[in-house]
């Protein structure tokens, strides 16, 4: 059998790998606040999750990628190398997915994004010299370790210090929570088309401004506005009230049970537009190495790889993503629908403006965060410190481990195969 199908063919299988083990971990993240609040069951949390990831990659995917992840490596100094850049990213997607494994496995929530991008920089280290590596991008992924979750939790924080000022602490809670109903889908609509318009599509490159989609999003929120609330009133009415209720819901939990779905959908969706070209990025970088015999600086991304790379992130999420999910939506502080959607509307929040604004963040690191930030609005004696621990220690760890990983996988693979 010809070398470069070999390759093709076991990177492809570990291509699928990385992408079960960003649905185990990252969409575990995304999903975790709604199945820890029992907003939805694991079976929903997946069924939704698939269908928006699918959506997400499918319709506003990387359908063209750089060919060498993040700007991390210059791809003219590989031009002449494709053997070398196939090898590469062969060993990038082996060294990420063990790690990003070995993070669920041990339920530690970890940024793939910096899984992937580290794994590249051991593997350039050895091919092209250190010098050529960006190590600008690797600073700004270091200050993103204290800026997303500080952004998140700062901004999760105060929504919930609002709802609960303004709703739970009312005489009634549940008819305040309707009265604010209107006001709060507004918001909630508002920021996830401004979301979905300059994060989740933005491989689309819609030419609008944003002044210019507020203009088309405002009038669009207000209708879901008066429309859902009695929407809203009538979901609440036929899940707390009709029929049994076995989590023990109050009307106002089962109204931010319904807007925390909507913040759910949002970010599966999101996740599958920039997070599954982390899988299918090196490799569709291997497989236009084989198709063309050269390096190109931009791969088109087949839709199929897309669609198969949605399927398998979300496959990932079902086979072995309970234990992030236990340890976002569970063991970091107790999540109720309440505070589980103001964490994931203050991660959803955080990213666009800080998108916007040009500043780098995860979106694990800015879901941890918003859930730190609700603990801490709760007292400090609600969150587990011990468990947040070992998760800032696995952030620091991801990029070290992962360039000394690939590193050594490269070296022997290039032994063995060049």
């Amino acid at each position: 059998m010809n070398i470069d199908i070999l390759i093709l063919s076991v990177a492809s299988l570990i291509g699928l790998y990385m992408a079960a083990n960003i649905g185990a971990n990252d969409l575990a993240n995304a999903m975790g606040t709604s199945v820890g609040s029992k907003s939805l069951t694991l079976n929903q949390a997946v069924l939704v999750s698939i269908i928006a990831n699918v959506l997400g990659a499918c319709l506003a995917g990387g359908h063209v990628t750089g060919t060498i992840s993040k700007g991390i490596i210059d791809p003219a100094l590989l031009a002449h190398e494709p053997s070398t850049l196939m090898l590469g990213m062969f060993a990038a997607l082996i060294a990420a997915s063990l790690w990003v494994h070995l993070a669920t496995y041990l339920g530690l929530p970890v940024s793939t994004t910096h899984a992937i991008v580290g794994a590249v920089v051991g593997f350039g280290i050895l091919s092209v010299g250190a010098g050529a590596v960006n190590w600008g991008k690797i600073i700004t992924i270091a200050v993103s370790w204290i800026l997303s979750p500080a952004a998140g939790a700062i901004i999760a924080g105060s929504i919930f210090y609002l709802i609960e000022k303004k709703v739970m602490a009312a005489r009634d809670p549940h008819t305040a929570a309707v009265h604010y109903t209107p006001a709060l889908i507004f918001v909630v609509v508002l920021i996830l088309i401004l979301s979905f318009v300059f994060k989740g599509l933005k491989n689309l490159h819609l030419e609008f401004g944003f002044f210019q989609t507020l203009l088309l999003a405002a009038p669009c929120a207000a209708l879901a506005g008066l429309l859902g609330r009695k929407w809203v009133r009538w979901r609440v009415h036929l899940k707390c009230e009709l029929q049994p209720n076995p989590h023990g819901f109050s009307p106002v939990d089962c109204l931010f049970a319904q807007l925390q779905v909507l913040t759910a959908c949002y970010i599966a969706f999101a996740h599958g537009a920039n997070d599954v070209a982390n899988a299918i990025g090196p490799l569709a970088a291997i497989f236009s190495v084989v198709k063309t015999k050269s390096v190109a600086l931009q791969v088109e991304v087949p839709f199929w790889m897309l669609f198969i790379g949605g399927l398998a992130v979300g496959g990932g999420l079902y086979a072995f993503g309970t234990r992030v999910m236990e340890t976002i939506g569970r063991d970091i502080t107790e999540i109720t629908p309440l505070r589980g959607f103001c964490a994931q509307f203050g991660a959803a929040t955080t990213i666009l403006i800080c998108s916007r604004l040009g500043m780098p963040v995860s979106t694990t690191h800015v879901l941890v965060g918003s859930v730190v930030g609700i603990g801490i609005m709760r007292g400090m004696g609600t969150l587990d410190l011990r468990i947040l621990k070992n998760i800032g220690v696995s952030w620091i760890v991801t990029l070290p481990f992962t360039i000394v990983l690939s590193m050594v996988l490269y070296k022997l693979l290039t032994m063995v195969l060049l």
